[in-house]
């Protein structure tokens, strides 16, 4: 797993949310499945060559996220999907950045057309295998 993950040190944002954002994505694109395990904290910050609590502080953020569960004894697997929740504060931050996007873009000078296809192209990169259950919410 740590070989796709890559850790941008001269980035402004800090190596927790480096971690956060990749296993998300990976998450959302199917890359990672419901009951994949993930790297043991030690072993994933061994191989990263960084200190074993940003991981942990990583891992915590996922799990609080609902989804990453962590089994004492056993590690931290990827959730199922029918148990992470819509929570209503976090889908009210999804839509202000959403507006901050679409206000950039005009900002661009960018139209309705150009945003929309940039969008679908970017939703293209994403796979739908894990949201099945998403088309019913439409």
């Amino acid at each position: 797993m740590a070989l796709w993950i890559q850790i941008t040190t001269g980035s402004t944002d800090p190596v927790y949310a480096q971690l956060i954002n990749q296993i998300s994505r990976a998450i959302a694109q199917g890359l990672l499945k419901t009951g994949d395990k993930l790297p043991a904290v030690r072993k994933l910050a061994s191989e990263l060559v960084i200190n074993p609590n940003t991981v942990a502080k990583a891992y915590t953020h996922l799990e609080q996220a609902k989804l990453v569960v962590t089994k004492t004894g056993s590690g931290t697997y990827v959730a199922d999907i029918k148990i992470r929740s819509a929570d209503a504060a976090e889908i009210n931050v999804l839509t202000e950045r959403m507006d901050n996007i679409i206000a950039r873009a005009i900002n661009l000078g960018l139209n309705r057309n150009n945003l929309a296809n940039i969008f679908k192209s970017r939703l293209e990169k994403f796979s739908d295998k894990n949201h099945k259950s998403g088309e019913e919410n439409e």
